[in-house]
C-alpha cells in the first residue's frame, strides 16, 4: 500500500487558511498574523509535511540549503566543527549539504560549483581557505555569503570564526616550564601546515622568553597513524634521552604519543626537576579526545572547542546573510586547558 504525498494544498485544508498563506509562511515574506502562522506550522506538523525546496525557490524564497567545504571530515576538529555548524544551523531552518575537497584541496574549486548548483544560501570554507580567495569573489559575484570557519589564519576581507593557535602553544608550554621542565620537545603535524606553524611559533617565543633552548631536531613531523607516531616517539628518546615533556599535535598524535613513550619504558605524569632523571614524561596534546580520560594517566590538552567554533560559524553566516555589507568580523575562539594526570 503507497503513502499519499503530503502537499501544500494539504496544509491549506488542514489550517483553514488559502494556499498562498502557507507558502508566505514556508518562505517567511508576508504580513501574516502570528497566529495564523502558528497554525500552518501545527498543521506541518501534524501531517508530516517537508517543503519542497525548489519549488520553495521558484516562488522567491532562499533554498534554505548552506554549503560546507573540508578537507577530509575523519579528522576530529572539523567532525566536531560540523556538528556544531549544523546544530546552529538547524535551528534557524537550514540544511547543511557536506562536500570534501581532498587532503590537499585539489577539488576545491569543484566543490565549490557542485555546492552553487545546489542553490545554496551561504558557504562555511574549512581547512585549507587560504587557497580559496577566488572563490570567495566567485561567490559574492553570486550573491552568496562565504566565510571561513578553520583551524589557522583565514582569508582578508572574509568573515572567519578560528581557535588562537598561537596563544595555546604558548599557554601550553610555559604550563610545562612552570612545572619544572627546561627539556620540552614537539611531536606532530605536516610541515605545509598552517595550524602548525602558528602553534610552533607560540611554543618556540615561549622557550625563548624563558631563556631555554630551542633545537630544531626536538620539532619533528609525523602522520596522525598512531602506530607511526609510536615508532617516530621511541626514536626521538632513544636520540635525546634528556627530553622531559613533549606537545603533541593533536590527539591522534597525543595518543600515539603515549603508546611510544610507554615502549620505551618511561612512565607518564607531572614529572618537572624533582623527577627522577630520564624516567617521567610530561604529555600535552592539542585538542582532545574521548580517550584521553581512558589512557592511565590520563592525558592533558589544550583546546578551543571545535562544536562551538561551528556554532559561532553558523551565526555568523546568518548575519552575513542578512546583511552582505556590513563590516568583516574575525572571531578568535581562546583555548582552555584541560588538566589531567599527563603533565
Amino acid at each position: 500500500m503507497s503513502l499519499k504525498k503530503i502537499t501544500i494544498n494539504d496544509v491549506a485544508a488542514e489550517a483553514g487558511v488559502s494556499v498562498t498563506t502557507v507558502s508566505l509562511v514556508l518562505s517567511g515574506k508576508g504580513r501574516i498574523s502570528s497566529a495564523t502562522s502558528e497554525r500552518v506550522n501545527l498543521a506541518i506538523q501534524a501531517l508530516g509535511f517537508v517543503p519542497n525546496r525548489s519549488a520553495t525557490m521558484l516562488r522567491g524564497g532562499g533554498s534554505g540549503v548552506i554549503g560546507l567545504i573540508v578537507r577530509d571530515l575523519c579528522q576530529p576538529f572539523y567532525a566536531e566543527m560540523t556538528a556544531g555548524l549544523s546544530e546552529g544551523l538547524e535551528k534557524n531552518g537550514k540544511v547543511l549539504f557536506l562536500t570534501q575537497s581532498g587532503p590537499k584541496g585539489q577539488k576545491l574549486d569543484r566543490c565549490f560549483d557542485t555546492l552553487v548548483a545546489q542553490g545554496v544560501e551561504g558557504i562555511v570554507l574549512g581547512g585549507g581557505a587560504d587557497n580559496a580567495s577566488h572563490l570567495v569573489e566567485k561567490a559574492r559575484e553570486q550573491g552568496i555569503a562565504i566565510i571561513c570557519a578553520s583551524r589557522a589564519s583565514s582569508l582578508e576581507n572574509t568573515d572567519s570564526i578560528r581557535p588562537d593557535n598561537m596563544h595555546a602553544a604558548k599557554i601550553a608550554t610555559e604550563y610545562l616550564i612552570k612545572r619544572g621542565h627546561h627539556c620540552i620537545a614537539w611531536l606532530g603535524g605536516s610541515g605545509s601546515s598552517l595550524t602548525r606553524a602558528e602553534r610552533i611559533g607560540g611554543y618556540c617565543s615561549t622557550l625563548m622568553q624563558y631563556g631555554l633552548p630551542f633545537r630544531s631536531d626536538w620539532i619533528i613531523e609525523s602522520g596522525r597513524h598512531q602506530r607511526d607516531v609510536a615508532e617516530v616517539t621511541e626514536n626521538l628518546i632513544h636520540h635525546h634521552p634528556t627530553i622531559t615533556a613533549i606537545l603533541c599535535h593533536n590527539a591522534s598524535v597525543a595518543l600515539g604519543c603515549y603508546f611510544g613513550l610507554q615502549r620505551t619504558g618511561r612512565t607518564i605524569g607531572k614529572g618537572g626537576m624533582d623527577s627522577y632523571y630520564g624516567q617521567q614524561m610530561a604529555l600535552v596534546g592539542f585538542g582532545d579526545s574521548p580517550e584521553a580520560e581512558l589512557t592511565d594517566p590520563p592525558l592533558t590538552f589544550i583546546t578551543s572547542s571545535a562544536r562551538e567554533i561551528g556554532r559561532s560559524a553558523a551565526q555568523r553566516l546568518l548575519q552575513r546573510m542578512a546583511d552582505p555589507e556590513g563590516a568583516v568580523q574575525n572571531v578568535i575562539l581562546p583555548p582552555v586547558l584541560i588538566e589531567r594526570g599527563s603533565a
